[in-house]
């Protein structure tokens, strides 16, 4: 065994650092109390993974998925913020013309019962509105804050949008909709937590930001021990909705 250079000098400095060595041995070995090493037991073998019907041909890849938001989409019908700070927006002007550009697309993310709760909200918070509190975090890890809006749909249907200002320009960053007893914003993730009809247990479903396709993308979708409290009137095992099964993490209802 080769040791340490400061061991090869003669004296008593030499013997008490081999001592250390042999003691350090025997406590990786494991001891007895007489001193004895003793063994730690059999260690278990790692073998790779046995693969199933290894002649079974896979499935093909599936097309690419059309459906999401390719990268951020301007909202039109917007003024430009020329300070950057998109907290100088108003929410509800968002909201509108993002209505506004998805009936154009014929893409509504709501029914029509909605939407003109939505026209009749004002810049004070009032029962009738579905429109939730705006709320402002730092999604894209600039340093600057995003605004996340919040509108409540059918069937505790809650729509969660995401913008952020790109030269001025109000861009869409998220487009995503769930049944939620929770969202939170976690180190610029985004994450939603759903009851499903396993007690104890809910849906986890996390969108990050890309910063490759610039916009928020979901990282991962999972189930999970509960974690959060029940939203009132509701038990955190009740199904979401009527048809929509939880047997496996579905995906979003919507997201672009």
């Amino acid at each position: 065994m080769l040791l340490p250079r400061s061991l090869s000098a003669p004296g008593p400095a030499r013997t008490v650092s081999l001592a250390l060595v042999v003691a350090g041995a025997a406590a990786l070995a494991g001891c007895s109390d007489t001193g004895e090493p003793e063994g730690a037991g059999a260690t278990r073998i790692a073998s790779a993974p046995a693969r199933l019907w290894p002649e079974r041909p896979p499935a093909p890849q599936p097309p690419p998925d059309r459906s999401g938001q390719d990268g951020p989409s301007p909202v039109p019908g917007l003024h430009r913020e020329a300070s950057g700070d998109i907290r100088k927006v108003d929410p509800l002007s968002v909201v509108r013309a993002q209505i506004a550009a998805d009936a154009r697309a014929h893409s509504p993310a709501f029914d029509r019962a909605t939407e003109r709760k939505i026209l009749r909200c004002t810049a004070e918070p009032s029962a009738g509105c579905p429109v939730r509190a705006p709320q402002y975090q730092d999604l894209t890890h600039d340093g600057k804050a995003e605004l996340i809006v919040g509108i409540e749909g059918n069937e505790h249907v809650l729509a969660v949008w995401a913008y952020t200002l790109r030269g001025g320009v109000v861009n869409r960053i998220l487009d995503t909709a769930g049944t939620p007893l929770s969202v939170e914003v976690a180190d610029g993730d985004l994450i939603m937590r759903e009851p499903t009809g396993s007690p104890g247990y809910e849906m986890r479903t996390v969108h990050s930001w890309d910063d490759k396709r610039q916009t928020m993308e979901i990282r991962a979708m999972e189930f999970d021990r509960a974690a959060s409290s029940p939203a009132p009137g509701r038990s955190a095992g009740s199904s979401p909705s009527p048809g929509r099964s939880t047997a496996a993490p579905p995906a979003p209802e919507r997201t672009r």
